[in-house]
This record gives structure tokens, C-alpha cells and sequence, in this order.
């Protein structure tokens, strides 16, 4: 009979717990420095929150050249500049931020200057068949508007926590996610990346992802306190996360694997997603393993869900 690989040592217990200060430290000190870099340089704010223009072109000569396009569009002193390939070969969308004032010159008469700048380097051979401006009104409504969906996903995994569990596991749920989000745009403050819409999906999408992933450490650990009721928490604690680890290892590893391939392989708009995505699930399978639980054994938990298995057994039952 064929026998599946085994990635993980089943058998083995790593001691988790007995090292978490340690772990703790370092990601206080990683949160810190992220604070502390969006503090002091803040985040490089893509088209979609500063303003700016958008063009799309078709070329008639041929597929686009998008390379050869970004050397053109570069050298003109415009500031961030994005070009993404459309279906067609043909067919590119370019898109720059707003200018800012020059001698006594409207914000107008510079985006102005700037359209003219990048028709005259696109040269005869491309047709402009659309053009928009985002201005500094619609980019702050959009920014508010990523502000409150990333605050409207944190209070609502908040409340789902709390109902599903005990207000402790959802104050250390959200400590870990803040943690996981507070990093990952220290990283894209100290690389300088362009910050966008999409790279706000990618923080929606990391807060599902980490979230997730503590839940299911948080759910052992909830059943071991009902199987082992006079075992130490911080043993409890340990054991949850060893039975759980495989999973959380393999899951990682699979998921990452498939962001890594959109990465390399993807387009020019989509790799700050991707880069975000990548960034996060590593730092959001360390805030489930050696952030939640240990915040979780700090602030401390009830030993007693004799209730709470009674009434998960008689909804068993029910539904039987």
C-alpha cells in the first residue's frame, strides 16, 4: 500500500512556550521600528491616493514594448509612473501622480504640462483612446475609504472572535493582526514601494489569511482546555501549538508557493499585491505561532468551558 510522504515530525514537541520571550521581544522590536519608519517616512502613496492622470494607448505598429516604454516615460522627471499591459498585446494603460505647482504655475497647468510631455514621447505611433485625471478629492475619498475598510475588518473579526470565543483569544486575535499589518507596511515604508488600492485588498486579504490561521491555534487550545483541565496553561498553550504546527507549516508553504508564482510572473500592477501577500502570510504565520498564544498566556484565560462543550454538544445533537 502506498504511503504518503511525511513533511512534518508528528512526534515531536517543540518547546514553544519556554522560548517565547524571546520570539516576543523581537517582534515588539520589529513592530517598533515599523512604527516608527511609518512615523518619521510614511508610506509612498501610489496614483490612487495622491491623484495623477491615466492614459490608454493602442499601438499601431505592433504588441507594446513595455520596457521600452518605461525607459521613455522614466526620463521625464514625472515622479511614479505605471504601465500595465492590457488583453490586448496592443493595448497599455499608463498611469502617472499629480504634479506639483512650478513657479507661480495651477496644479492644473502642471498635470497639463505633464499630458503634453507624455504624448509628445509616445510619439505618432500610439493613439491615445482614453484619457482621466484623479484629483486630489476623489484620492482622498479613496484613501478614507481604504482607512475604513481595513478598520471596519479588524472591529468586525474583533466581534466574531469575541462571540465565537472569549473577549481574550479576540484582544490577542487583534493584537496579532495589528501586528501583521503594522509590519508589512513597515516594510513597504522602508522600500519605498508604491502604496495603492490593490495593496489595500492585499492588507483585507492578509487580515482573513492571519486571522485564520490564529483561529485554528486558538481552537485547540480551546479544546485542550477541556480535555486537560489541571495541565499548566503554558504546557496547554504549547501543546495546541505543536498539534496544530503541521498544518500551519504546510498551509503557508502551499499558499506561498502560489503568491510567489503571481509575483515572478505576473504583471507590473499586481506585484505590489503580490509582494504584500508574500510579506504577510510569513509575517502572519509567526504572529499565530509566537505572538497570540503568548499574548493569549499573558493576559490570562478561563479554565472552565465545561458549559460551552455541553452546549456545543447539545447543538450536535440538534442538528443530528
Amino acid at each position: 500500500m502506498f504511503k504518503g510522504v511525511d513533511f512534518w515530525p508528528h512526534d515531536k514537541v517543540f518547546p514553544i512556550m519556554k522560548v517565547r520571550r524571546s520570539f516576543v521581544i523581537a517582534s515588539i522590536v520589529v513592530f517598533t521600528l515599523a512604527v516608527a519608519l511609518l512615523a518619521t517616512r510614511g508610506l509612498n502613496f501610489g496614483i490612487d491616493f495622491k491623484g495623477g492622470s491615466l492614459f490608454e494607448i493602442q499601438s499601431k505598429s505592433g504588441a507594446v514594448d513595455i520596457g521600452e516604454l518605461r525607459n521613455k516615460l522614466n526620463g521625464l522627471g514625472l515622479g511614479s509612473v505605471q504601465i500595465q499591459q492590457l488583453d490586448e498585446p496592443t493595448d497599455a494603460l499608463i498611469r502617472f501622480e499629480e504634479q506639483k505647482a512650478k513657479d507661480g504655475e495651477s496644479s492644473e497647468k502642471a498635470q497639463q504640462n505633464a499630458a503634453e510631455k507624455v504624448q509628445e514621447a509616445l510619439g505618432g505611433d500610439v493613439e491615445i483612446r482614453r484619457t482621466e485625471v484623479v484629483g486630489p478629492a476623489v484620492s482622498g475619498e479613496l484613501a478614507w475609504a481604504g482607512i475604513t475598510a481595513v478598520l471596519f475588518a479588524i472591529l468586525g473579526i474583533l466581534l466574531y472572535i469575541w462571540f465565537r470565543f472569549e473577549w481574550q483569544f479576540a484582544i490577542a486575535s487583534i493584537v496579532a493582526l495589528v501586528h501583521d499589518i503594522t509590519i508589512t507596511l513597515g516594510v513597504f515604508s522602508i522600500l519605498g514601494l508604491d502604496f495603492g488600492l490593490s495593496e489595500v485588498a492585499a492588507l483585507l486579504t492578509l487580515a482573513g489569511y492571519s486571522i485564520n490561521d490564529t483561529v485554528v491555534v486558538f481552537d485547540r487550545i480551546r479544546e485542550n482546555l477541556r480535555r486537560y483541565k489541571k495541565m499548566a496553561l503554558d504546557q496547554l498553550m504549547n501543546l495546541s501549538i505543536n498539534e496544530t504546527l503541521s498544518r500551519t507549516v504546510l498551509t503557508s508553504g502551499t499558499t506561498l508557493l502560489a503568491v510567489l508564482s503571481i509575483y515572478v510572473f505576473g504583471t507590473e500592477v499586481i506585484k505590489g499585491f503580490a509582494f504584500a501577500m508574500l510579506f504577510g502570510i510569513l509575517i502572519g504565520t509567526w504572529s499565530s505561532i509566537f505572538v497570540a498564544s503568548p499574548f493569549l498566556l499573558w493576559i490570562g484565560v478561563k479554565r472552565d468551558w465545561s458549559g460551552i462543550a455541553k452546549s456545543d454538544k447539545a447543538t450536535a445533537a440538534t442538528r443530528s
